[in-house]
């Protein structure tokens, strides 16, 4: 939810003796003042409706993720209540007025949306309870930017803002040949950034980071930030210098237009056992799950299971992979997974993950990574690892993503924008169209998986949201027995493929324009799909080649 903006006054109007009467307004000191039930809130720095922070809530089992104030007001006044929410269903409402309790509530929300509603206190009334909340089963929602403008109840305000100090640490942490990557340590109490390239303002942004693009190759420019808030803005930082490589970034190495990518398990789950080397050549891009969290903050290594493998060893491993790179697949570590606990949360986690990734790669041969982080996502910080990983590996670099149905229905959504943030270097994102609930469409209704209309109508948000084509592939399960739910036939799959590319084969949705760039489909696993006599990758395969 986002702001939540109370206007107070006792005769509807406002005065000139009214305060703003919440306490820690817009979450930038976490969740003071704030009470969230079974621990479903925290604070975020993406999305925020402005500021450096929101409220997230999320919603579990039994509980909707409810979060409340205690605010002071005065007896016998009537108050605005008034909220902007995003994210899941939102509610808002009051309780403890002495006269009618109200609420109000919105549906899913993509963009920030007002909420507004009307009370009363009663007579003995001097302070209610403020509370936003979700709905059981659905998404996160955002709060942010909480006013209470009315009579002073006795409480207090939050102090008015002072002009932010001039932001520090400000480094180039990667270039393309088009495109320089900024990064800076956040200064308190700022709500925005100002990028300034030789001394004239270029962008503003929320967070810590930004890309800038459109630039010559082979050449250097120089940048400097400044932070603001609503007193104004500091002075500006000191000047990096970001120089432009001569050729393009990575994102594709050699694959081809379509390709097919297939999870390879390095465990024994009772999926048919495989060496790389019994991978079906139906697959172009070989995830390999998954690597191991370490000690060290955001750093990863691997570990072959070659005890559970049937005693595969590490030299048949690679061995495997460079005969993998002659026939002109490609094979990638794959980081996370239902149990992955890696976090880059920092930039010190951020600079470990992307070295233990390269280190790896030199080792393996791996040809890039795969983010398959299924509980949670840092935007700024995983761009930032990224982003470092292809400063390091070059126009090679092979990056994947996989992320859960939720994680992909906004723009504002960490994995969302992280995908947006490297969509230079980015490969493709795979979504897994499986163990999800209903989810809503590109078109704003709601559709349960199982379904042609479930995969079309969701790649369609990614397709508007800004990805390229050629960055958005269709994941699915091989069999009935790889997912808890959400398997469907090759045939739905293959019929999605031609709705999306061609226009045909569509169900009740149809998209506005056709894809014919689509990158193709993934599925976990090779494993299951070998178990299943190979039947996924088989049909669904054939036709991904097939694509013109």
């Amino acid at each position: 939810m986002a702001a939540l903006a109370l206007s107070f006054a006792g005769t509807g109007q406002a005065s000139a003796a009214d305060i703003n009467n919440a306490k820690n307004a817009g979450f930038e000191s976490g969740l003071t003042n704030w009470t969230c039930t079974a621990g479903s809130g925290t604070t975020v720095s993406s999305p925020v409706h402005s500021g450096a922070s929101a409220l997230k809530a999320t919603p579990a089992g039994q509980d909707n993720a409810q979060c409340s104030e205690s605010v002071a007001v005065k007896p016998n006044s009537t108050y605005t209540l008034s909220a902007w929410v995003q994210g899941g269903y939102s509610y808002l409402g009051v309780t403890g007025t002495g006269t009618t309790d109200v609420s109000t509530w919105t549906p899913d929300t993509s963009a920030w949306k007002q909420l507004s509603t009307t009370f009363t206190t009663g007579a003995s009334t001097t302070s209610v309870s403020v509370y936003t909340h979700g709905w059981y089963g659905q998404a996160a929602y955002y709060a942010d930017d909480i006013s209470v403008y009315g009579p002073d109840g006795g409480g207090g305000s939050d102090p008015a803002p002072t002009v932010p100090a001039t932001p520090t640490g400000l480094t180039v942490p990667s270039t393309t040949s088009s495109s320089v990557s900024l990064a800076w340590s956040a200064v308190s109490g700022a709500t925005g950034y100002n990028v300034y390239r030789s001394g004239t303002k270029i962008t503003a942004v929320t967070g810590t980071s930004a890309t800038i693009t459109g630039l010559a190759a082979s050449t250097s420019y120089s940048f400097q930030i400044t932070a603001t808030n609503s007193a104004g803005e500091s002075g500006k930082s000191t000047a990096v210098t970001g120089t432009t490589t001569a050729t393009g970034g990575g994102g594709n190495g050699t694959l081809p237009k379509h390709a097919v990518t297939g999870y390879w398990q390095n465990f024994n789950n009772g999926a048919t056992v495989q060496k790389l080397s019994a991978v079906s050549s139906q697959y172009d891009i070989i995830a390999v799950a998954f690597a191991d969290a370490t000690s060290t903050p955001g750093a990863v290594s691997f570990t072959l299971d070659s005890a559970g493998l049937g005693g595969y060893t590490v030299d048949q491993f690679k061995a495997d992979i460079a005969a993998k790179h002659a026939a002109g697949k490609k094979v990638v570590i794959s980081i996370g997974g239902q149990n992955g606990t890696i976090s880059v949360s920092d930039s010190t986690s951020a600079t470990n993950f992307a070295n233990s990734v390269y280190s790896l790669m030199q080792t393996y041969g791996f040809d890039g990574v795969d983010i398959d982080l299924e509980n949670g996502i840092n935007a700024t910080y995983m761009t930032q690892a990224l982003r470092s990983l292809s400063s390091k590996a070059g126009s090679s670099l092979i990056i994947t993503m996989a992320p859960q149905t939720i994680d992909m229905q906004s723009t504002s959504n960490a994995y969302f924008q992280t995908a947006l943030n490297i969509k230079d270097i980015l490969t493709v994102v795979n979504m897994q169209y499986y163990n999800s609930g209903t989810m809503l469409g590109c078109d704003g209704k709601v559709y349960g998986q199982g379904t042609v209309d479930f995969l079309t109508a969701l790649a369609c948000i990614q397709l508007q949201g800004g990805l390229s084509p050629s960055q958005v592939g269709l994941g699915l399960p091989a069999s009935t027995s790889a997912a808890g739910s959400g398997y469907v036939s090759p045939t739905i799959v293959n019929n999605a493929l031609d709705c999306l590319t061609a226009g045909t084969n569509c169900g009740t949705f149809k998209p506005s324009k056709t894809y014919p760039d689509l990158r193709g489909a993934m599925t976990w696993s090779t494993n299951w799909d070998a178990a299943a006599g190979s039947s996924w990758s088989n049909s669904v395969g054939a036709h991904v080649h097939a694509l013109p």
